[in-house]
């Protein structure tokens, strides 16, 4: 299939769910939740052991979902969800073997940088599109409006600690192309099945301006 951009991707909407999910069982309604909210680039984390499960069993019953894989670390779990023709990879930093392994890889990467330095190396290896991460623990948004000058080819999607009340600052940051959070679909919401109120966050989160 024809793949999409990074770009394009995170131009969808301004907000990338950034996802957690435990048991398999979740995974279809909680998408079907999100993507009906508005929120169609999901961003699966391999942090536990069903996410594989949990991709392949969205991509192949949500419509309307553009289904990627974070907490992307080697090249082979690059490998694993490029097999699963994963619409993008998401990595919390870069290491050469990494960077090596995406430049062989069908599936657009948006690599981590939390550095002017890790940012300018990842641009030197054609990256325009960057992750910032951890946002607010690595400077939130005044350190990240402070790169737009001297780095103003690079676009982000600044993750970690972002929240609807800082949500609207990073957005109107000229080099903020989207947004990946997770506080439309918490940890406690997730537990207690509440697809209804999932999807409410997720309407809102989906009128956040850019």
């Amino acid at each position: 299939m024809a793949r999409k951009s990074v770009e394009s991707i995170l131009k969808l909407a301004p907000v990338v769910p950034v996802l957690v999910i435990e048991d398999v069982a979740d995974a279809l309604p909680l998408a079907r939740a999100l993507v009906t909210g508005g929120l169609q680039v999901l961003e699966i984390t391999l942090r536990t052991d069903k996410a594989l499960d949990c991709i392949r069993a969205i991509m192949g019953e949500v419509e309307g979902a553009v289904v990627g894989a974070g907490t992307i670390l080697t090249g082979d779990q690059l490998a694993q969800v490029e097999k699963l023709d994963c619409a993008f990879a998401v990595s919390p930093g870069a290491t050469p073997a990494l960077l090596d392994a995406a430049a062989d890889s069908a599936v657009p990467l948006l690599p981590g940088a939390a550095t002017a330095s890790e940012a300018m190396l990842l641009l030197e290896h054609g990256y325009r599109f960057q992750k910032f991460f951890p946002a607010e623990p690595a400077g939130g948004v005044s350190y990240l409006s402070a790169l737009a000058s001297p780095l103003p080819q690079i676009r982000f999607c600044p993750t970690g600690g972002i929240t609807p009340g800082n949500a609207s600052a990073y957005l109107a940051l000229p080099n903020v192309v989207t947004i990946g959070g997770s506080w439309m679909a918490p940890r406690k919401l997730l537990m207690a099945k509440d697809w209804l109120s999932i999807e409410v966050l997720s309407r809102e989160a989906a009128q956040l301006k850019r």
